[in-house]
């Protein structure tokens, strides 16, 4: 199976090609492209097989910032190979030309655009996709050579050398050759030496109605800031409760930056040995599966998660069953937290090193801080509004457009641990809330006024009808809270953030530079460190098995290091909670049937 790439093309939200750049062999029009794709249902996939066109192709696509990405393929490809490398486009394109990435700044910077494409792939083989490596091979003009570049002055020198001049000039900067380490840039030069470590952890929770949980996963990014000069040997320990041992259970399939050597991991866990690029990149990226075994499921509920907060919905309430009530347990119980910072760790700047830790706001290791609290319960269609928001904590509100509630609780409000609650008063269809068709003088069902009805200051001379005895009230009680009962929420999801927190409980224990085999440092130089931990969740409780994992995009902004992107897939259902649910059914009629053989 081949791994050649034969096109790149990329569209702006006006459907107009404005980058088109062929590597090998004749593709297809981005035209003709570009309607097969156009052609496919929504959502569309990556991959899509085009045996119908001249010649019989596949068709790979990424979407990105009001920009799409397509990219095409004769022969038997490796589709994670081709949709890699449209990713790695989109990394570089942003190192270079500035993110968010726009139709307008690629079409402003078509020269260095046209470079990248060029050194990133050449004759459809993927060769250099590391930005630094590629900054010693692209040009980028400045802003004086943007504005001369257009004006012919008399006496200006040609650029390009004679070959005498060529050969002595890649004789004495042996550099132009690329850099012996392929992803960091030769002659690295900071005034400030500093490093950086960002985990963060997104933690995705699905619990049944019965507050037992049905999957709970952590996918944890380890975010890297390299501002030191020379080439520096590095490394950084991990830990977990539990140790060695405790630390390969808590990281499962982990994937790595390639400066990451492997050897020095699989003989010593926890133990990251590398060479870092120059700036920000993304050093390892890992999975928590915080389910215990089968064995222990039985006897497991959500209190052995250890969540700063827990969710219960109560439906049906009140006489005619038109109330719901979401309960918001707050315990701010944050384990492994208060142990972080008992003492100052070594090689890790402290608060008694004289410079602090950077952290997100007023959050710190020692004092975790519970923020961005949301609340949100799906409402069924046939609902036409909700009424009566009552939340003991924060604001709630409905919106009709999207049907759903929101209920919002400050960070200040959510600081002091205990139970929010929020009831809700639903109005269903018009049709299911009255019996009679006419209200004040109108119908209902047209909205014509009636003259033949009496005017609201006549006296009625409809014969009063006979009290109802309790019996009565209560099945006529008894039937709207029937009708009422599929118009009640059946999930409720809850985002949060910590800061100063990891839910799998994994630590830096430290950073240490290796001066034997660092090269260019400097004598004495002690580069600064600093560690953030943080912890974004999406809590489920859902009747149903499968859940939806939380998508966006967080831009954290950090006092000592500038933005930070981190990016999550787009919605896609998961497994995990299924399987789980099969095991416990399973479970659960194995334990039917030993009961049934017993009597």
């Amino acid at each position: 199976m081949s791994s050649a790439v034969e096109a790149v093309y990329i569209f702006n939200q006006d459907n107009d090609c404005i980058v088109e750049h062929v590597y090998r062999s004749r593709p297809p029009a981005p035209r003709t492209l570009l309607s097969h794709y156009q052609r496919q249902p929504k959502p569309r996939p990556s991959v899509i097989s085009l045996p119908e066109i001249n010649p019989p192709s596949t068709l790979f696509s990424l979407l990105h910032s009001n920009l799409l990405f397509l990219s095409t393929a004769t022969g038997d490809v490796e589709p994670l190979f081709i949709l890699e490398f449209l990713h790695r486009i989109i990394d570089v394109f942003e190192e270079f030309v500035g993110a968010p990435l726009l139709a307008s700044r690629l079409e402003s910077s078509y020269d260095v655009v046209a470079q990248l494409l060029g050194e990133m792939c050449d004759a459809g083989s993927v060769c250099n996709t590391e930005p630094n490596a590629l900054r010693d091979d692209v040009d980028i003009p400045g802003w004086m050579d943007k504005l001369l570049g257009g004006v012919a002055l008399p006496g200006n020198p040609p650029t390009s050398l004679p070959s005498s001049g060529l050969k002595q000039h890649l004789h004495l900067n042996p550099s132009t050759s690329g850099p012996a380490i392929p992803w960091r840039r030769a002659n690295v030069r900071h005034t400030s030496n500093e490093l950086y470590v960002d985990i963060l952890e997104t933690l995705n929770v699905t619990l049944a109605p019965s507050g037992r949980p049905l999957a709970a996963l952590a996918n944890g990014s380890i975010a890297f800031t390299s501002k030191i000069s020379g080439v520096p040997d590095l490394l950084l320990t991990l830990s977990a409760s539990g140790g060695i041992l405790g630390l390969e259970k808590a990281i499962e399939l982990p994937v790595f930056h390639p400066c990451v050597r492997l050897a020095r991991w699989k003989e010593r866990p926890g133990e990251l040995s590398f060479v870092p690029p120059d700036g920000k990149f993304m050093l390892a990226g890992y999975e928590v599966d915080l389910m215990p075994s089968i064995h222990d499921l039985k006897s497991w509920s959500n209190a052995n998660l250890q969540l700063p907060i827990s969710i219960e919905i109560a439906k049906s309430l009140g006489p005619s069953g038109t109330d719901f009530e979401a309960h918001l347990a707050i315990h701010n119980t944050f384990p492994g937290a208060a142990s972080t910072s008992l003492a100052p760790r070594p090689n890790l700047g402290s608060r008694n090193s004289g410079r602090s830790t950077p952290v997100f706001g007023g959050g710190t290791s020692a004092a975790p801080t519970l923020q961005d609290l949301v609340v949100s319960i799906p409402i069924p269609a046939a609902v036409r509004s909700i009424i009566d928001l009552r939340a003991s904590r924060g604001e709630a509100y409905f919106t009709a457009s999207e049907s759903v509630v929101e209920w919002r609780i400050s960070t200040k409000a959510a600081a002091s641990p205990g139970t929010a609650t929020l009831r809700c008063t639903i109005v269903g269809p018009i049709a299911d809330s009255d019996g009679d068709d006419m209200m004040n003088g109108f119908h209902s069902s047209s909205g014509d006024y009636d003259e033949q009805q009496d005017a609201y200051q006549s006296t009625s001379t409809k014969p009063a009808e006979a009290p109802k005895t309790s019996k009565q009230q209560e099945s006529q009680d008894l039937k709207k809270v029937q009708l009422n009962a599929p118009l009640m929420p059946s999930s409720a999801s809850v985002s949060f953030s910590v800061k100063g927190w990891l839910a799998s409980g994994i630590k830096v224990d430290g950073l240490t530079v290796d001066t034997r085999k660092s090269r260019g440092l400097g004598e004495g130089v002690k580069p600064y460190k600093g560690v953030k931990y943080m912890t974004t969740s999406e809590t489920q409780l859902s009747d149903d098995t499968c859940k939806l994992d939380h998508a966006e995009t967080i831009e954290e902004e950090d006092q000592g290091h500038g933005s930070m992107y981190y990016e999550r897939t787009a919605p896609k259902f998961t497994c995990q909670g299924l399987l789980e649910t099969y095991r416990q059914l399973h479970q659960e009629i194995v334990e039917a049937i030993e009961r049934m053989n017993g009597s």
